[in-house]
Order: structure tokens, then sequence, then C-alpha cells
């Protein structure tokens, strides 16, 4: 799952994205409205996490013109302004939800489950591939009941193997949805991912090529017996 964060506050923004990830998100980082809407504009995000007070364009600007322009994705604002008026303000420009500052991050993690839910009910809450399972809720993986421990990178590439199944996916889409954008690797760097998570898959007891490669395309999961 990836989330553009939208915060001018550098340490609180850096807090966030550290927090974020170590939940098994890729997030990307932006500092203002502007920059904001460009990147929404290119890149598929599961959920925005917007501050109000932003240069160039505040919060609640940005959340009107990505509604006027038929943006769905789930938007959770992010402000110290506490009162009811400023509440029914972003919801009224079309938030899904609104978290006061300071942030008690369980609460905040609590509220991005729910909307990730919301926005995708056709997804199933738990992934399922032969005896391999993934909870996106809980963050736990299994195969045939044995735990599988996971890096988050690891996680973020399999979650996103077990939502495509037999679609084949390319090094560079991997990269995309599971790095941030400032951080893109080498194309390399995915095929040593791909083969740590192998072997934590083979030492649970899972096919050695249950993760297929497609020889010059990519990488996608193997036809069930």
């Amino acid at each position: 799952m990836r989330i553009l964060l939208i915060e001018d506050d550098l340490r609180l923004a850096e807090t966030l994205a550290e927090a974020l990830t170590d939940q098994r998100y890729v997030v990307d980082l932006v500092t203002d409205g502007e920059t904001g809407w460009h990147q929404v504009k290119t890149m598929d995000y599961d959920l925005l996490l917007l501050d109000v007070m932003l240069p160039e364009l505040d919060g609640i600007s940005l959340c009107h013109r990505l509604r006027s322009h038929g943006y769905n994705l789930p938007i959770l604002i992010l402000t110290a302004c506490d009162t009811i008026s400023d509440e029914i303000t972003g919801l009224d420009v079309g938030a899904d939800d609104y978290v006061v500052k300071p942030v008690d991050l369980q609460k905040l993690f609590a509220r991005i489950r729910a909307l990730l839910r919301r926005g995708n009910a056709t997804t199933l809450p738990i992934l399922e591939w032969g005896e391999l399972r993934l909870n996106p809720s809980t963050y736990e993986v299994s195969y045939n009941h044995t735990p599988i421990h996971l890096t988050p990178k690891e996680y973020a590439l399999l979650e996103l193997l077990l939502r495509n199944g037999r679609r084949v996916l390319s090094r560079s889409v991997i990269i995309e949805h599971v790095w941030p954008s400032e951080a893109s690797p080498e194309e390399h760097t995915v095929k040593v991912h791909i083969r740590g998570l192998r072997q934590k898959l083979k030492a649970a007891g899972a096919a050695e090529d249950l993760i297929e490669t497609v020889h010059s395309m990519g990488y996608r999961l193997n036809q069930l017996g």
C-alpha cells in the first residue's frame, strides 16, 4: 500500500514517514500542496495523509481540487486546528477523516487501516495463495500455519505479488510500488529481495518456485497445483 504524506513540518513528516514505513506502507513525502498535486497526478496512491497549513497550496484547497477533478483516493487530514468548524470544513470539501495534532500514532494507524478497508472494499481481508497467507491488518505471514518473518520490503513485495496473482510484474513496476519515489533502487536490488523472499518461503515449507521468474519479463506467483 502506497501513501502520499504532505506535511511541511520536516521533523514531524520524517517521524510519520518512518513510523508508517515500519507499518509496511510505502511512503512518499512532499512538503507543499502544489508538489502534492503534481505527485497525485503522476503516481497511484492508496491514501493521502494531508496537513492543512501548507505553503503554495493549503490542504483544504488541495482536497477540494482533487475531488473536483475526480480523484477518489481516501484523504485523511492532519492538522493542529481542532475546532468543530475546521473539522466540518475539511469534511465538506471531501476529506474522509480528520486527525488532530499532536498525533497519537496508534490511533492514526487505526484510522488509516479503516480508510483503506473502506476505499478498497473488494480486497479480501486475508490474502491467500494455496497454503500461503498474508493478513494486511496484522502484517502476519504464514505458510501452512508456519509464521514467516519478513523485512518491510519483503512484506511489501509479497503483498504486491499476492494482489496480482498470475499477472507478471516487471522489475520497474515492482520498484514503483514497493520503493518510495525518491529512493528508487537499481533493478538488480529487486532480484536480491526476491531471492531473500524465496529463501524464507522455502524454509517455511513452500515450493522453491512459488515465485516464478518469467524470463526477460518479471515475476509472478506460480500456478497452483
